[in-house]
């Protein structure tokens, strides 16, 4: 390095002070008991996000997999699946009321 005056010595210190500060002052900030709250509240707040997106697209999928086997590709029903399901539907509903009935007597 030239010979440098003591000038540009103590703009050079008086520069890397600023640096310093300026890093301490992002520091304290980065420690602060608030922002690492917010942090991890942000960071909960997305994973909880991504787990409803998540159930959101298995759930359509599920939907859309019962539906394929419920209707055709015209949208009408098909009654030999229809049918049969809608009976057991029937049957499961109709026993739950009679134990829920026999239970409350």
């Amino acid at each position: 390095m030239p010979d440098r005056t003591p000038a540009q010595i103590e703009a050079d210190i008086v520069r890397r002070r600023e640096q310093l500060a300026a890093t301490l002052d992002e520091l304290a900030v980065r420690v602060h008991p608030k922002t690492i709250a917010d942090d991890a509240k942000a960071a909960a707040a997305a994973a909880v996000d991504r787990t409803a997106g998540r159930a959101y697209l298995a759930a359509n999928r599920a939907v859309g997999a019962v539906r394929d086997q419920l209707v055709t590709e015209e949208g009408a029903p098909r009654l030999e699946r229809v049918v049969p399901l809608a009976l057991v539907t029937v049957a499961v509903v109709g026993l739950y009321v009679r134990s829920s009935r026999r239970r409350h007597r």
